[in-house]
């Protein structure tokens, strides 16, 4: 017995819906298929000190607020996974996307390193669960960070499509999270202008 085609995004209505904006959830168009299975989204928030330092954690706070807002209206679902000092933590695991978010969202705290490993690690066990139980589910990971982190790991392999949402704004940029979006073939997209959109 065959199995099933996995659900994909329907690029050419995506592109068309997006234009020349950054990528944003609500451009997101899916073969009927994968709308039937539901969506989920996977953000891995960097609450790392740098993060900190230039109020990025702060704005990273406020794109989630919207972004969870925006999930919930269409019904998808939202796992929240943070990363900093010498660990990462599910913060909300994945599950449909409901209103009023705003106090959780504030408690997140921040400093120390930028476990980006310990983060993807996280992530792959909580998606391999939700690939397991619901194998036609479409999986978008989001990684949040300003970029100082010391490797470039390998793709989340349970995810169908990654967004690096690039918050680095030093004086002396890496551009790793440039590096990181070429690595994954994912959508990169600066954090000012993806704030200049909304």
């Amino acid at each position: 017995m065959g199995t099933a085609p996995s659900p994909r995004i329907h690029w050419p209505r995506t592109l068309l819906n997006k234009r020349a904006a950054p990528l944003l959830m609500e451009h997101l168009h899916f073969h009927r298929q994968a709308a039937e299975d539901g969506l989920l989204h996977c953000l891995l928030l960097d609450c790392s000190g740098s993060m900190l330092k230039r109020s990025n954690l702060a704005l990273a706070k406020g794109l989630l607020l919207r972004w969870s807002e925006q999930i919930y209206r269409q019904r998808g679902e939202l796992a929240v996974i943070g990363f900093a000092g010498n660990q990462a933590r599910l913060l909300q695991r994945p599950q449909k996307a409901v209103p009023h978010n705003e106090a959780w969202i504030a408690a997140i705290g921040g400093g120390g390193g930028s476990p980006l490993a310990g983060g993807l690690q996280l992530a792959e066990r909580t998606l391999a669960k939700v690939r397991k139980s619901a194998p036609g589910k479409q999986i978008g990971l989001w990684l949040l960070s300003d970029g100082r982190f010391s490797q470039l790991p390998a793709r989340p392999r349970h995810a169908d499509f990654c967004v690096v949402v690039d918050f680095e704004n030093q004086p002396l940029p890496l551009g790793r999270a440039v590096q990181l979006a070429r690595l994954w073939g994912a959508e990169h997209v600066r954090a000012v202008d993806l704030c200049g959109a909304q």
